[in-house]
């Protein structure tokens, strides 16, 4: 069997992103599986770094239960993102820059240095300056949102933009904190972080050990997003989104019209 094409594939998904046109799904067609997937998403990312953007942290996907239901998949994956993909909070996105946009409500970390696999939960604190409510805007670039598990990640875990609330100290816990996301002042998904492999600190320890299989090592200042506590919502027109982390705070963006 002939190898798949990474550079091929990377180039396909960027173009669609740029061009905010959905293509058909490329794994069955081309052979991709997980490994050779993650080096499409490497490649992706240095069309990024090419392009002038810098890498600021890690994100994780499919960590609940109700997110890998919603799109047919079963296994926790890890993507990239860059300083390009950041909203501030409060601030506006154009639905129309993307193909078929979600949002959801997360949590995500500060890494003040890096966590040790396996590393006890006590010590979690240590390792993490601060945590924050956040929403991550997910956009995959396959038409009707479907995917096999090796295109989703080629396609860095669909990861288009990300927003985070005020940092505050890392609290005693994070395993049961309740979470809403609203969309224009009504209650869209109420969830818990308990969605997010019990816990998200847990999310944290998966990131390390996955990324690490591929030679990535997190790095302090980073950013992580540990994951969805909702199934994602469409991101319509003219939309406020607002996502509410109990103990954490807010977290918003308003898309326009």
């Amino acid at each position: 069997m002939i190898a798949p094409d990474v550079a091929g594939i990377a180039e396909k998904l960027g173009a669609a992103a740029d061009a905010a046109t959905a293509i058909p799904q490329l794994a069955a067609e081309t052979g991709l599986d997980v490994d050779t997937a993650y080096a499409v998403q490497a490649a992706l990312l240095q069309r990024r770094l090419d392009a002038g953007q810098r890498l600021v942290g890690l994100k994780m996907g499919l960590t609940s239960r109700a997110k890998m239901a919603q799109v047919g998949v079963d296994e926790v994956i890890w993507g990239r993102l860059t300083d390009a993909m950041r909203v501030p909070d409060g601030g506006v996105v154009d639905p129309a820059a993307y193909i078929h946009p979600r949002v959801e409500p997360e949590v995500a970390f500060l890494l003040d240095r890096l966590p040790e696999p396996g590393e006890p939960v006590g010590d979690f604190a240590n390792a993490v300056r601060a945590v924050a409510p956040a929403i991550e805007l997910i956009d995959s670039r396959y038409a009707d949102f479907r995917f096999s598990l090796p295109d989703v990640i080629a396609d860095n875990t669909s990861a288009a933009a990300f927003v985070i609330g005020p940092w505050s100290p890392v609290p005693a816990g994070l395993d049961n904190l309740g979470v809403l996301l609203e969309v224009d002042g009504r209650v869209a998904q109420v969830g818990s972080t308990a969605a997010i492999l019990g816990d998200p600190r847990r999310a944290l320890d998966e990131g390390i050990r996955l990324a690490g299989r591929h030679g990535v090592r997190l790095e302090s200042g980073w950013v992580f997003l540990a994951g969805a506590a909702t199934a994602a919502v469409p991101l319509r027109p003219g939309a406020h989104v607002r996502a509410v982390v109990e103990k954490l705070g807010t977290a918003s963006l308003r898309a326009s019209l």
